[in-house]
């Protein structure tokens, strides 16, 4: 398999990487699998290394990215420790890979099945609803050939929609006890499901929104401020992901 996966275009820096390797970029996607495995090293001393290409220059529609990807989208994880390697594409895919083969005591997993099943309701709530539509939003705004009224409204609603998902979530709304955190009991734990969302919401203000608007979402904004505070996550966001 490995002579499949790997051709002589690879870089030697992945072919030849000893055990997890990362291909990224530092977009929100790429940062929820840095700041992991960054948590993850602070954790238990995890040694990944990394692959740092320029999307822009369309490395990932390459075929050795593809071999890889055919999605021909970053970050792409591979497990070189693993004969054949194993790669894995899909950000949330990579989350839960690492969680089941590096995070052995579920720092930032569960054990009890109904917290596992709500860390997974969120991840999956954010990888299926407002990644999607946070990133039209900045696609309709930013990239678009063409300003078209109708798609940028309706993803700079439905954006800040699911933002006022995470309130209810978070503020205790409906349960009247605030949360920490979007999934665990009480007040809950900081696990892959803060770690695959936090990238694209603490974007906000790069996404187009204003101030004003995101006064109706007072828990989210602590969160987000919360979650910054983190050394590994500021690792996982800074000047090691950050290309010339």
């Amino acid at each position: 398999m490995a002579d499949k996966l790997f051709i002589a275009e690879t870089p030697a820096e992945v072919k030849d990487a000893k055990g997890l390797h990362l291909i990224t970029q530092s977009t929100p996607n790429g940062q929820a699998v840095q700041i992991y495995l960054e948590e993850l090293a602070e954790a238990y001393g995890l040694k990944f290394t990394t692959t740092l290409i320029n999307i822009s220059t369309n490395e990932q529609k390459k075929e050795w990215f593809l071999r890889l990807n055919p999605n021909g989208r970053i970050p792409v994880l591979v497990d070189n420790s693993q004969n054949p390697p194993f790669p894995v594409h899909e950000t949330s895919a990579e989350l839960l890979y690492l969680l089941k083969e590096a995070d052995k005591e579920d720092k930032f997993g569960f054990k009890d099945d109904f917290e596992r099943s709500e860390a997974l309701q969120w991840l999956f709530f954010w990888h299926g609803s407002g990644a999607p539509y946070q990133g039209q939003t900045n696609h309709f705004k930013k990239a678009a050939p063409e300003k078209i009224d109708y798609a940028i409204n309706r993803f700079h609603n439905e954006t800040l929609r699911v933002y006022g998902v995470l309130e209810i979530r978070l503020s205790g709304k409906y349960t009247g006890e605030p949360r920490e955190y979007l999934a665990g009991k009480g007040k809950g734990k900081y696990s892959v499901a803060d770690i695959k969302t936090w990238p694209w919401v603490k974007g906000w203000e790069r996404t187009g929104f204003s101030k004003q608007e995101m006064e109706a979402f007072p828990h989210l904004l602590k969160w987000i401020d919360r979650i910054a505070q983190r050394p590994a996550v500021q690792k996982g966001i800074g000047e090691k992901y950050s290309q010339s």
